[in-house]
C-alpha cells in the first residue's frame, strides 16, 4: 500500500521534528493526528467579488471530508481578482497576472509545509486555471473544487447578467437606452453570491476541469447556493485520500487524452477563448505537450452543441437543470469523441464514471443532439496568417459569415478604441485594431470585454471586427479576435499596421491576413522602434520580463 504519509512525515516523525510539532499542537493537531496525512485546503476566498464568496463554506466542507477519510487538514488562502470589477481600466493588466501568482503562492505552502495532498478552491476566471498549474506543477493528490455558477438577475421578464451590464455601457453612451434603464440593469445583474452565469471563463474552466478528471463527475454546473455543492466538497476532501490510497497523483490524471477530452468539451459548449490560454499553460506545467493546432484537430470532429450564453439563450444553472457536464461528456464518448480511458480523480475513468452516473441524454434544446448543432464544428477557431503567423483564437460560435473585410482603424491600447466608440467614430465595416496589450507589452493581456461590449450595445456587434493581441472574457460578444501571435511588443505584423490597410478575415480556411504588399511591410519594419512601455514597477515589471506568447499559453519562465 502506499505511504499515505509521502512528504509530511518530514514535518512529525522523529525527534529532529519536536519544534514543528509543537507548532501543529498549537493550530489544533493531538497525537492520534501526526499519523495523518496532511491535505492543504488551498481556498482563493475572499469578499472583494460574489465569485467567491461560497469558497468559505466549501473549504468547510472539504474539511469535513478529509477529517472523515482519516486526514488531517489545513486551510490556507490565495489571492484572486475579479475580472468584472478591473475591466475597462488599469486594473485589468493584473488579471492574468493573478493566475500565476496564485499557483506560485499554492506551490509555495505547499512544498514548505510538506503537505501531502490538496483540495484546490476556487470561483474566479483565473483562479481555476491557477489552482490547476499548481495541481500540475506539484503533481501531488489533488482535488479541483468550483465554487458555482451565480443565478440569472431579471429586467421586465428577461434573463440579466454581467454581460449585459457592459452592453448597456455601450446604449446608454449611445442615447439607445436611458440612464434609468441602465441603472436598472446594473441593480438586477449580480443577484447574489456565484461566478458570472453565462459559458464564460469560469464556467468554462469549471467544465474543463471536470474533464479532465481533476473534478468530482457532476460537480461543475450546480450554482453557487445550491447546497449540493457542499456535498462536493465533502466528497473532495474524501477523494484525495483516495487518491493518496491509491498511489495517484496529477500528472497520472493530466495526461495528453485528459487535455484532449478538456478540448472537446469545451468546443461543444462554445466556450471561452480563455480556455485556449490556459489549457495550454496547464498542459506545460504537466509537461504534456499540446499545440493551439491541437485545438483546430479536434474542433473539426466536435461539434458546438450547447445554446449558452454570450451567444445563446442560456446560463449554467440551465445548463444544469438538463444534467450538467456528463450530459456532453457521455454523448461525446457515445460518438467516439472522448477518452473513455482516461483516469479521474474518483480513481475511476471517465467511461466507469460517466457509467455509474447515467447522466440523460441531450434535451436537444439547451444541448442539441449531435446530428442536430449549432454548428458543425467547435466553438473555437484557431486562425492563421500573414496578420497572426503564430496564431490567433476566434469563438466561432459567434461568426455566421463566413468571411469579413474591412479597413483598420488601429489603436495602441483599449483607451483609444474605448473612446472611438462612444465618440461614435468607429463605423461599419472598420476593423478595429487594439495593439500592445499582449503579455508582454500591456503587460498582462487584458480583456476586452468593455470594448466589446460598447460595440455590441452601439448595435455595431455584427458589422464591427475587433482584432488584438490581447485577450477577451469569456462573455465577449461579437466579431473578436484575440491572441494575436506575435504581440506588437514583439514585433509582430500586428505593430505594422496602419490606418486604412484592408484585413481579410476567412473562416472557411482559418486564416487571417493583412492585405498590404511585402515590400510595403518591409518599409515598415526598418522603421519600427520597440514602444517604449514607461516605467514599471513591481509585479508588472517581473512578469513583462518573464513571460512567453500568447501562442504557448502566456506562461512565465521557470528556466
Amino acid at each position: 500500500m502506499p505511504d499515505l504519509k509521502p512528504r509530511s512525515r518530514q514535518v512529525t516523525d522523529g525527534i529532529e521534528r519536536t519544534a514543528a510539532r509543537g507548532m501543529l499542537r498549537a493550530v489544533g493537531m493531538r497525537d492520534a493526528d501526526f499519523a495523518k496525512p496532511q491535505i492543504g485546503i488551498a481556498s482563493s476566498w475572499n469578499e472583494i467579488t460574489p465569485c467567491n464568496l461560497s469558497l468559505q463554506r466549501l473549504a468547510q466542507a472539504a474539511k469535513e471530508g478529509v477529517h472523515r477519510a482519516g486526514g488531517y487538514p489545513m486551510e490556507f488562502g490565495t489571492i484572486s481578482v475579479s475580472d468584472g470589477i478591473s475591466m475597462g481600466h488599469v486594473g485589468m493588466h493584473y488579471s492574468l497576472v493573478s493566475r500565476e501568482i496564485i499557483a506560485d503562492s499554492v506551490e509555495t505552502v505547499v512544498e514548505a509545509e510538506r503537505l501531502d495532498g490538496t483540495v484546490l478552491l476556487a470561483g474566479c476566471d483565473k483562479s481555476l486555471p491557477g489552482m490547476l498549474m499548481a495541481a500540475a506543477r506539484l503533481d501531488l493528490a489533488g482535488v479541483f473544487v468550483y465554487a458555482g455558477s451565480i443565478l440569472p438577475g431579471h429586467v421586465d421578464g428577461r434573463e440579466v447578467n454581467i454581460a449585459d451590464a457592459f452592453e448597456a455601457v455601450g446604449a446608454c453612451a449611445r442615447g439607445l437606452i436611458s440612464r434609468e434603464e441602465l441603472t436598472e440593469i446594473e441593480r438586477a445583474i449580480c443577484p447574489g453570491e456565484g461566478a458570472c452565469g453565462g459559458m464564460y471563463t469560469a464556467n468554462t474552466m469549471a467544465s474543463a476541469a471536470e474533464a479532465l478528471g481533476m473534478a468530482l463527475p457532476g460537480s461543475a454546473s450546480p450554482p453557487a447556493v445550491d447546497r449540493r455543492r457542499d456535498g462536493i466538497a465533502r466528497a473532495s476532501g474524501e477523494a484525495v485520500v483516495g487518491l493518496l490510497e491509491k498511489g495517484i497523483t496529477a500528472r497520472q490524471i493530466l495526461t495528453r487524452e485528459a487535455f484532449e477530452n478538456a478540448i472537446a468539451v469545451v468546443l461543444a459548449f462554445g466556450g471561452s477563448t480563455n480556455a485556449v490560454l490556459h489549457l495550454l499553460a496547464i498542459a506545460a506545467e504537466a509537461g504534456v505537450p499540446l499545440e493551439l493546432d491541437d485545438f483546430n484537430r479536434i474542433g473539426e470532429r466536435v461539434p458546438h452543441l450547447a445554446d449558452v450564453k454570450p451567444f445563446g439563450a442560456h446560463v449554467m444553472s440551465t445548463v444544469d437543470q438538463v444534467g450538467g457536464v456528463p450530459v456532453v461528456m457521455k454523448a461525446l464518448l457515445d460518438a467516439g469523441l472522448l477518452h473513455g480511458d482516461a483516469l479521474t480523480v474518483t480513481g475511476r475513468t471517465v467511461a466507469e464514471n460517466l457509467d455509474e452516473i447515467d447522466p440523460p441524454g441531450l434535451d436537444g434544446t439547451v444541448i442539441r443532439a449531435l446530428t442536430d448543432p449549432i454548428h458543425p464544428t467547435g466553438g473555437l477557431t484557431i486562425l492563421r496568417g500573414s496578420l497572426a503567423p503564430d496564431g490567433a483564437v476566434v469563438k466561432s460560435a459567434g461568426f455566421d459569415a463566413a468571411e469579413f473585410r474591412g479597413r483598420a482603424r488601429v489603436f495602441d491600447g483599449e483607451q483609444g478604441a474605448l473612446d472611438a466608440v462612444a465618440d461614435g467614430t468607429v463605423v461599419p465595416g472598420d476593423v478595429v485594431v487594439i495593439r500592445y496589450e499582449g503579455p508582454r507589452g500591456g503587460p498582462g493581456m487584458r480583456e476586452m470585454l468593455a470594448v466589446t461590449g460598447m460595440i455590441k450595445g452601439a448595435g455595431l456587434g455584427k458589422e464591427v471586427l475587433l482584432v488584438t493581441d490581447g485577450r477577451f472574457s469569456g462573455a465577449t460578444t461579437g466579431l473578436c479576435i484575440g491572441h494575436v501571435a506575435p504581440e506588437a511588443t514583439d514585433g509582430g505584423p500586428i505593430a505594422l499596421v496602419e490606418d486604412g490597410d484592408p484585413i481579410v478575415l476567412n473562416m472557411a480556411t482559418k486564416t487571417l491576413d493583412l492585405d498590404v504588399p511585402e515590400e510595403e511591410l518591409e518599409k515598415r519594419r526598418a522603421g519600427w522602434t520597440p514602444r517604449d512601455p514607461g516605467r514599471r514597477r513591481g509585479v508588472l515589471a517581473k512578469y513583462a520580463r518573464l513571460v512567453g506568447s500568447a501562442a504557448q499559453g502566456a506562461v512565465c519562465s521557470q528556466d
